[in-house]
């Protein structure tokens, strides 16, 4: 028997148990409310008319109208309400004596003799309410025999259903629950044990079928690469970066929780979701899925996370295979990386600033020491000697470079920082050279250095700040001019390719090694063996200074054969 079959008599059985006693209840009570009702309208009634014409027949004598007419309405009313056994024959006697009494007020035996019926007839009203008042009380018993028996069979019925039903239920509900936890714990061996023709037979039938399946996937190699994606996916989710990872059409196939804080999305809503389609209502996800190849250096992402400004650097990995039989890889996607730099960017501003102060700090005495020797050089202060010219050279040389580097980390201080202001205009690249040339044109001629310009004819400006691209080209013709020989030559290009105009100074000198090419653009650094009079700040000024004008710096170079540095910039 199926189990709502049963859970369907048994309540149905109990309701219809329950519904009888109701009827029986509101049966007797409606008969002992009729019982009571007729002890009240037939006898209760005619006792209280009964004492109302006796009170009326005592007062005869004092107020004679009145009592008669009291009388007279209540005699009424009795005849109106005979309900018992001879009770019509008393009162037609009082009704009798009455009339004469009416006759001859002042009649006491008439009057003891309408006493005499009134008794009588309260007498038997009261033999009657007594009788009724056993009726009542019969069927009051009745009725608890009645409910008392329908109760008992309602709560042996509801007990029953209390000690079976639940068993019948939780038993089977508990035997599959420990299956399941058989099952949880990757025993697929498990099987459930119900042959009863009703719902837990069909569930122990489904249960232990998909019980077959999950022991014959957890075989296969579908499980282990289901359990290895899983891994995976909780590595990834694991992990303190942000993480987002795309196929080939930009469809998102993971994200972690870190990228989900950041991007401020659930992961129903991003995952196998085209991110282009959330870049349009996500300004982050724009900024992360734009293609930064063409840029040669890709800037922090500032992001507000974990309740403050941090910064973070994109790396986006393409994702290669090579495919079963195949020779050449094919991608498959890309992984976005967000790597927390915040603690690293705040360190670097501190000592951006530090840098800065004590360089600013530094300007002002070295200025008062070449103003010093200024003074200490002019004859009206005294006659030097040798010796002393000598030592007041060397200050001056000192100073100079003194102030030569704390100008260079002023202006890598204020480029890091993002104070430095561009001016870039519409600038004529002839009159940057030419600039820059002539800047440098004294020490070339300290060392016998030709410096010639090679420039092709009607170029077209460049979209520059001039001043600090001039800057840039001093920048490389003083270090040619530095590591150049004496006597020789320093070429300074200037040519069209495709939408750029190339700025390059070629030199002679003993050239850079292959190991350090990569290098000489980095903050501080001097190729080993190298004139040490520099900060190494001068060339990554140089490439924070164009890459700042949207153009590209490079150096080409093979030892001892020179060198030659470009720089690339954007014509109007």
């Amino acid at each position: 028997m199926k189990i709502k079959t049963k859970l369907n008599l048994g309540v149905g059985l109990l309701f219809l148990l329950i519904f009888i006693l109701t009827l029986v209840s509101a049966y007797y009570i409606f008969l002992i409310k009729n019982d009571t009702g007729n002890i009240l309208k037939a006898n209760y009634n005619t006792l209280e008319y009964s004492r109302n014409m006796l009170l009326s027949l005592d007062e005869i004598a004092f107020n004679e109208n009145k009592a008669i007419a009291v009388f007279e309405i209540n005699l009424k009313k009795q005849e109106a309400n005979i309900t018992e056994v001879n009770e019509d024959i008393l009162t037609k006697k009082l009704e009798s004596n009455f009339n004469l009494l009416k006759q001859n007020k002042s009649a006491e035996k008439i009057k003891a003799q309408i006493r005499q019926n009134i008794f009588e007839i309260m007498r038997l009203n009261m033999n009657a309410i007594k009788i009724k008042s056993d009726i009542a009380k019969h069927t009051a018993e009745t009725a608890n025999l009645w409910i008392a028996v329908v109760g008992t069979l309602c709560f042996l019925i509801a007990f029953n259903l209390l000690i079976n039903l639940p068993n019948n239920i939780a038993n089977p509900i508990k035997e599959l629950t420990a299956s399941i936890k058989e099952i949880a714990n990757k025993n697929y061996s498990e099987r459930v044990n119900f042959w009863h023709h009703n719902e837990f037979g069909d569930l122990a039938k489904s249960f232990n079928t998909m019980a077959e399946k999950l022991q014959e996937y957890h075989n296969s190699n579908l499980y282990k690469l289901s359990f290895e994606k899983k891994r995976l996916e909780t590595l990834i989710n694991n992990m303190h970066d942000p993480i987002i990872g795309l196929d080939n059409q930009g469809v998102i196939l993971f994200i972690n929780d870190q990228a989900l804080k950041i991007i401020g999305m659930k992961q129903e809503d991003v995952l196998g979701k085209l991110a282009a389609n959330l870049a349009l209502t996500n300004d982050l996800m724009k900024s992360l899925i734009i293609s930064e190849s063409d840029n040669s250096k890709a800037h922090p992402m500032k992001i507000f996370a974990d309740a403050k400004e941090s910064y973070f650097e994109k790396e986006m990995v393409n994702i290669t295979i090579k495919p079963t039989g195949e020779d050449e890889s094919i991608s498959i996607g890309n992984v976005i990386i967000l790597r927390n730099i915040t603690v690293f960017k705040e360190l670097d501003f501190a000592k951006t600033n530090f840098i800065a102060t004590v360089s600013h700090e530094l300007k002002t005495p070295i200025s008062s020491i070449k103003m010093s020797l200024q003074l200490l050089e002019n004859k009206t202060t005294g006659i030097l000697n040798e010796e002393q010219k000598h030592l007041i050279e060397s200050i001056k040389d000192d100073s100079q470079r003194l102030l030569k580097i704390t100008g260079e980390l002023l202006e890598l201080s204020q480029l890091e920082t993002g104070n430095i202001q561009l001016n870039i205009e519409k600038s004529n690249p002839y009159e940057i050279v030419h600039y820059a040339t002539e800047a440098v044109k004294v020490k070339a001629e300290q060392k016998q250095i030709e410096i010639s310009i090679d420039a092709e004819t009607d170029l077209p400006n460049v979209k520059a700040d001039a001043e600090k691209t001039s800057w840039v080209l001093i920048n490389f013709l003083t270090n040619a001019i530095t590591y150049s020989p004496e006597n020789s030559k320093i070429v300074v290009k200037l040519k069209q390719i495709d939408k750029q105009i190339i700025f390059q100074v070629i030199d002679s000198g003993k050239g850079i090694d292959s190991r350090y090419k990569t290098k000489v653009f980095d903050k501080y650094f001097q190729i080993p063996g190298s004139n040490k009079s520099g900060t190494g700040l001068g060339l990554a000024i140089s490439k924070e200074f164009i890459e700042a004008q949207n153009g590209t710096i490079n150096v080409e170079s093979e030892l001892g054969l020179g060198s030659t540095f470009s720089i690339s910039l954007n014509i109007v």
